[in-house]
C-alpha cells in the first residue's frame, strides 16, 4: 500500500487541512500524535482505559478547537495541554482531587534514595503510576510538565501550600520507593546448606 500523500505533509499543513474539514488528515493527525498524548494521558490516570477514553475526548477537543490554535508556541504543546486538561477533568470525575488530597498522609519520613541508581525509565513510570492521585498529579504538573505552583492550585483549585506539601509528599514517597527498590535488589544470595 503507497503512504498517503497526506502523510508527507508538514504538521503546518496538516492542521490547515484538518481545519478544512478533510477526515483523512484528521486521521493522519491524530496517527502522529496519538502515541505521544496517550503517554501524557497515562501519566495522569492509572488504568490504560481511562488514559484511552481522555485520549479520544481530548482529540475531540482538538479538533473541535482548531480554529482557536493561533501558531502561537508548538502545535504539540498546545494538544499537550488540552491533554492535560482533558485527563485532569477525567481525574476529577472519577477521584475528586480534594478527597485525595485532604486524606493523605502527614508524615511520609523522606528517605535519601542513592545518587547512583540502576532505576530504568519504565521503573521510574512505574513507581510514579503507582502514587496516590494528589501526588501523582502534582508531581506530573511540576516536574514533567513545568507548571509552577500557582498555575498547579489553579488547575486543581487547591491552594499553593497544598500544591508544595503534595510536591514534597510525591519526592518523599518516591525516595523511599526507590530506595526500597535498591535495597530489594542488591540482597546478598542464602545458599541451602
Amino acid at each position: 500500500m503507497l503512504p498517503s500523500p497526506l502523510s508527507a505533509l508538514s504538521e503546518t499543513d496538516l492542521v490547515a487541512e484538518c481545519r478544512r474539514g478533510n477526515p483523512r488528515a484528521q486521521k493522519v493527525l491524530y496517527d502522529r500524535l496519538a502515541p505521544g498524548m496517550l503517554a501524557v494521558c497515562l501519566r495522569y490516570l492509572r488504568h490504560q482505559e481511562e488514559a484511552e477514553e481522555a485520549l479520544v475526548l481530548g482529540f475531540v477537543k482538538v479538533f473541535r478547537a482548531l480554529e482557536q490554535y493561533r501558531h502561537e508556541g508548538s502545535f504539540r504543546g498546545w494538544v499537550r495541554r488540552i491533554m492535560i486538561n482533558e485527563a485532569l477533568g477525567q481525574l476529577r470525575r472519577r477521584q475528586p482531587m480534594h478527597i485525595d488530597i485532604d486524606e493523605c498522609q502527614d508524615s511520609v519520613a523522606t528517605i535519601s534514595a542513592l545518587a547512583e541508581s540502576n532505576l530504568d525509565t519504565a521503573d521510574l513510570l512505574r513507581l510514579i503510576q503507582e502514587l496516590p492521585a494528589g501526588y501523582r498529579t502534582v508531581f506530573n504538573l511540576y516536574a514533567v510538565e513545568g507548571y509552577n505552583h500557582p498555575e498547579i492550585a489553579a488547575l486543581l483549585g487547591i491552594s499553593e501550600g497544598t500544591s508544595k506539601s503534595q510536591l514534597s509528599k510525591a519526592r518523599a514517597l518516591l525516595q523511599r520507593q526507590v530506595a526500597a527498590l535498591h535495597h530489594s535488589s542488591f540482597q546478598p544470595q542464602s545458599y541451602a546448606a
